[in-house]
């Protein structure tokens, strides 16, 4: 018996989506279980995954540490949708005799280099805090009509902050609305921003003088708080702020404070410090706000693409010939 434990599984599309009847051609007899709730805590963990020989982490959206792994002597592989996995901690798997894999998508990326899924996802947040959309919605469903005055993007300024795969690709967008577009990050060369048509600015000009600042950047040391309270401060009353990479990057208490303060024209976030966000969260409440729970990367595609994947890394373990290995770092 070949039993896989699939996490975090909220739409209850593992099943569906991942081609699992290959496990069962090659003579696997495959027990598979999805959770479609989030497990909180290594106790609650541990007594799902007792029977574990596999488990699939969905991105970051479960911490898998040390102690878990002492708790679960029969678990022997983890695939996580993603190149890497922060939450995982390799070392640990390893000490536990626990192999980690994942598929082919590089950090910060999607399952397909070309996939443009995040940068959508900003535009759609930019799109509905410019022109009201979800306030206008519950207005017409409650008897009113054009209740707010939109902006148009034609001729403002879109600040991108990290150039890389994802920031091009909303920069493009960007430029399609024949907007103005500035990019920064601690590394990027003038030369490389102008080879998409963005001008290079510093971290001072680009808060201060953007209609609209996006962020585009991996979670690091480096980069965890990199957008604090004063440099919200140097933001237009007028701007939005939209973050589909990682919560972490912008202080959230800073945000939530800009935000009540009217410091801020508005905020479209995707991630968030602690996920799932939590019902009584400030930011749940914060004025000027679309909320939407880490759906850069949830889309049909990518999952095909991830679960396919998955059976694939499943496969090769079975086979004694693992791929798509995550090394200890």
């Amino acid at each position: 018996m070949l039993n896989v434990a699939i996490l975090d599984d909220f739409q209850d599309v593992a099943r569906s989506m991942g081609p699992w009847d290959r496990l069962i051609a090659a003579g696997e007899d495959l027990r598979l279980s999805a959770f479609n709730d989030h497990l909180e805590g290594v106790p609650v963990l541990a007594a799902a995954l007792q029977d574990a020989d596999v488990v699939v982490a969905m991105r970051e959206r479960t911490a898998l540490g040390a102690e878990l792994f002492a708790r679960l002597p029969k678990l022997a592989l983890v695939v996580t949708t993603g190149h890497a996995n922060v939450a995982i901690d390799v070392e640990a798997a390893s000490a536990h005799g626990v192999l980690v894999c994942g598929t082919a998508a590089a950090p910060g990326q999607a399952a397909s280099p070309k996939s443009s899924s995040t940068a959508e996802l900003t535009w759609a947040l930019v799109l509905a805090l410019m022109r009201n959309v979800p306030h206008e919605d519950r207005a017409l469903r409650a008897g009113r009509w054009q209740t707010t005055i939109g902006t148009e993007l034609n001729g403002l300024k879109l600040g991108v902050v990290g150039l890389g795969r994802l920031g091009t690709q909303v920069a493009r967008f960007g430029q399609a609305f024949d907007m103005e577009v500035l990019a920064w990050s601690q590394n990027l060369s003038p030369d490389a921003a102008s080879a998409v048509g963005v001008r290079a600015v510093s971290k001072h000009e680009l808060l201060s003088s953007s209609d609209v600042v996006t962020v585009h950047l991996v979670l690091s040391e480096r980069t965890r708080g990199l957008i604090g309270a004063d440099d919200l401060a140097l933001m237009k009353s007028s701007a939005i702020l939209v973050n589909t990479s990682r919560g972490p990057i912008v202080d959230q208490d800073a945000l939530v404070d800009a935000l009540n303060h009217g410091q801020l024209g508005g905020a479209g976030l995707d991630v968030f410090d602690q996920e799932p966000l939590a019902a009584d969260h400030p930011l749940a409440t914060a004025p000027r706000t679309v909320l939407t729970p880490h759906i850069g990367f949830v889309t049909r595609q990518t999952y095909e693409v991830w679960y396919e994947q998955v059976v694939e890394d499943i496969l090769a373990w079975r086979a004694g010939r693992p791929i798509r290995v995550i090394e200890t770092p």
